[in-house]
């Protein structure tokens, strides 16, 4: 299998966006570079950054209790991506989230693209993350989601040349921007020779365009608004990413308990009496918002939360239901989206995908078990998936009986060959599968940092980048043009 190598061409020449820094890399000695890996292991860990690992469920979901604590493993070597590169993927990643959330407001209004036969009726309304309450529910912009991940892969073609591809959407509480900004922070840290020799875009700003993005969504009529973080707690996996994001835009972290609701209106209590809460960025998985709506058994959200919400008296960021946007049985059919809601061809590919629940996909994913990474609809952080040539012939009869006995909650797909890109492993430097996800915010306006979270495959052969699974991050850098 041919793989997209992003530092060198054929014959091990360097790529020419790579030059500086290959050249100062041969000039480092290995003791040096160990020195300040141990180095930064040490700060995140006292700093705090870590990844609580909980079982099988997503970032907003209620914790398990047992969970432990580790670091999630930064690797020293950039992942860099040059100006001509991300200006292509930027536009492509705008047109992509625009789509996505025209979408949105149409199957909970008009329902145009349903009637239209273009998305299947059935896969919407049918689909365990459509919302019906949220029917006819206008909200600020209509703009669903406010915060997206876009998950985005290179592999290579036959002539070798190296093409990026959407892998996934993240439409409801996308993560992993904290370690974004932390990486780059930890090598400015270590490596401030290397950012007076590069032109890097920077991305510091992130939060101060997350809390511009919050605000402009505010309820009509509020002109200085009260934005928050509504996190599960501290046992949730990502409860470090809360906390900064809370901290670097100098709003309060709160907890469901800290909320109450009067005369449709939603509050905080704080140490100077009620204060009026306008914009939730909510880290909560749908299900767990409101006791009263929707999870009698939760105690994470807030009682009465969904009717202030439905009144247009509270925002929140992201809305309630974007989850049909991204569940992996509609992904297939974003493209058409744009070119039904913008009439423009799609800028970013998806990867080939079958949908297990039509009876020809099923037939040949079941005939092609052992070369095809088959994925659970409602699936995150890499558990529920098979990765057919990783997986032994035991695992295989295995998933074979689970995909007969649900094939609509399954789609499969190519196994792409994902680029790599020399990182720092036990045995010295080695090419390592990496993925992106850049950060996309609809407000307003439409923003975003250059760059992303660059996920790396650390097992020799892997291709399971999520943090849950083992995977590392690195740094990403955008140059300058």
């Amino acid at each position: 299998m041919t793989m997209y190598d992003e530092m060198h061409a054929a014959g091990r020449q360097v790529r020419e966006h790579y030059l500086g820094y290959d050249r100062w890399l041969a000039e480092q000695p290995l003791a040096a570079m160990q020195r300040r890996r141990d180095e930064a292991e040490m700060i995140f860990r006292r700093v705090g950054i870590t990844f609580a690992v909980h079982g099988a469920k997503g970032e907003g979901a209620q914790p398990d209790d047992g969970g432990t604590e580790r670091l999630i493993p930064f690797d020293l070597i950039p992942r860099i991506i040059p100006a001509h590169e991300w200006h292509e993927l930027e536009r492509g990643l705008r047109q992509r989230v625009a789509a996505l959330n025209r979408f949105l407001h149409d199957v909970y209004h008009g329902q145009e693209i349903l009637r239209a036969g273009v998305v299947p009726a059935e896969q919407v309304l049918g689909n365990a993350q459509f919302r019906a309450d949220m029917m006819g529910v206008d909200v600020p912009g209509g703009v669903y989601s406010h915060i997206a991940g876009i998950d985005i892969v290179r592999a290579a073609r036959p002539d070798g040349s190296g093409s990026y591809y959407v892998l996934e959407d993240n439409l409801r509480v996308p993560s992993g921007v904290s370690y974004m900004l932390e990486n780059r922070k930890m090598m400015m840290r270590l490596f401030p020779e290397l950012f007076g020799g590069h032109r890097i875009a920077p991305l510091a700003h992130y939060p101060d365009l997350l809390l511009d993005t919050l605000r402009s969504v505010a309820p009509a009529g509020v002109t200085e608004p009260t934005v928050v973080v509504l996190t599960p707690g501290m046992y949730n996996s990502a409860y470090f990413e809360h906390a900064f994001l809370a901290q670097q835009m100098g709003i309060e972290l709160v907890e469901g308990q800290d909320l109450f609701v009067r005369d449709h209106h939603l509050y905080m209590r704080t140490t100077q009496g009620p204060r009026r809460v306008d914009v939730i960025y909510r880290r909560i998985d749908d299900d767990f918002l409101d006791p009263l709506a929707l999870r009698p058994d939760t105690t994470l959200g807030c009682a009465g939360l969904l009717g202030v919400y439905r009144a247009g008296n509270v925002t929140l960021a992201n809305a309630i239901g974007t989850g049909v946007a991204d569940d992996k049985s509609i992904y297939p059919y974003v493209p058409k989206m744009i070119e039904f809601y913008l009439g423009e061809k799609p800028i970013l590919e998806n990867v080939p995908t079958h949908l297990c629940r039509h009876g020809e996909d099923l037939k040949y994913v079941l005939a092609h078990l052992g070369e095809l990474v088959v994925k659970e609809v409602h699936g995150a952080g890499g558990y529920g998936m098979l990765v057919g040539p990783a997986a032994s012939s035991a695992e295989i009869a295995a998933f074979r009986e689970r995909l007969l006995a649900d094939p609509a909650n399954y789609i499969a797909q190519p196994t792409l060959a994902l680029s790599t890109c020399p990182t720092y492993v036990a045995s010295g430097v080695a090419p390592r599968h990496i993925d992106l996800r850049p950060f996309v915010l609809s407000g307003r306006t439409v923003q975003m940092v250059p760059g992303g979270l660059t996920r790396v495959a650390l097992e020799d052969g892997s291709l399971v980048v999520n943090s849950s699974q083992g995977g590392g991050t690195k740094d990403t850098w955008v140059l300058e043009a």
